[in-house]
């Protein structure tokens, strides 16, 4: 379901997602050091690609003779398989085509690898991203005895994560965000989302789930805390409802097909500035890969340009992938 929301200075309603402008895609950058098509960093952690090769020869390469074969992994980044290193190439000469900026992490629980490429420090408006963040701090509080969550509460996460509600996202936050309105922002940082900052808003409420900038960073460190350190039962009840989500939830990470046994949180939306189109989720066998994109398009596209470049991303990324 969605709520039409009603802000100042021409912002306009949207569904499912909050709004501000930004297009970030985070595809994870490779800190680990696992053997594969061999590494190559640079001091801050960021991938170097090698150097063209060309079909001349090579200084010293006898007149006549063809160079030396290329690399058959075009992107050296260790921890990944050269395959999914053919496809970080060829995903940062989409994003080269694409209106607005992005940020893209990926990241393989199985070797700790992670890739990125983009504005992966950037803040940009969470939209509805946030939402997983809620229901992972009220299953935790709940469970620690500091909340106790009815079957209506949990009904409102259910439709949070299932449907983006925002009318249940507004519910949870009322009763849930304390006095000062920040016992979820208190939270937030031990879950990963360590450069989250609330923006003033629209809202009178403040701060207010809708109105929060992150990284795609944070949106890497989010759903890994919820796949590798949440308790059992919690992390599979949100993988099982992000894994079956409403039909207007099917794009981004959804994108990389049923073979990828997806699951994701999208969250997007009209901002001041422009649209802003998110996804975070996981896919392959136990989910071991994470793909966290965020897509701030600054009036050079529309819901649908944003939508088409995150879907895009997971497809090259993954479909294809898994047998």
């Amino acid at each position: 379901m969605t709520r039409p929301r009603t802000p100042m200075r021409g912002a306009t309603a949207r569904r499912g997602g909050m709004w501000r402008w930004a297009i970030l895609v985070t595809v994870l950058t490779v800190t680990s050091g696992i053997a594969g098509c061999g590494m190559a960093t640079s001091a801050g952690g960021a991938s170097i690609s090698p150097s063209p090769v060309t079909g001349s020869p090579s200084p010293g390469t006898p007149s006549g003779q063809s160079a030396p074969p290329p690399s058959a992994c075009p992107v050296v980044v260790a921890g990944f398989d050269c395959d999914l290193q053919r496809r970080f190439a060829t995903v940062q000469a989409y994003l080269a085509t694409r209106p607005g900026v992005v940020g893209v992490v990926v990241h393989d629980r199985q070797t700790g690898a992670v890739w990125r490429t983009g504005a992966t420090d950037t803040p940009m408006w969470t939209e509805s991203t946030i939402k997983l963040a809620m229901a992972v701090d009220l299953f935790l509080r709940d469970r620690a005895g500091k909340i106790s969550l009815t079957p209506a509460d949990r009904s409102l996460i259910q439709r949070m994560l299932h449907s983006s509600d925002d009318n249940a996202a507004d519910s949870l936050w009322s009763e849930f965000a304390g006095p000062d309105k920040m016992a979820f922002n208190r939270d937030f940082a031990g879950y990963g989302m360590t450069s989250l900052v609330p923006q003033r808003g629209y809202s009178k409420t403040f701060p207010y789930w809708g109105f929060q900038k992150c990284t795609p960073n944070d949106l890497d460190r989010l759903v890994n805390y919820v796949l590798d350190k949440l308790p059992a039962d919690t992390r599979q009840y949100i993988v099982g409802q992000l894994s079956a989500v409403d039909p207007d939830q099917r794009w981004g990470v959804w994108a990389a097909g049923p073979a990828a046994n997806p699951g994701n949180k999208d969250g997007w939306g009209p901002e001041d500035n422009g649209w802003v189109m998110n996804t975070v989720g996981w896919v392959g066998p136990g989910q071991r890969y994470t793909l966290a994109v965020m897509n701030e398009l600054r009036g050079h596209g529309g819901e649908e340009d944003g939508r088409d470049t995150d879907s895009h991303v997971a497809q090259l990324l993954f479909a294809g992938h898994f047998p």
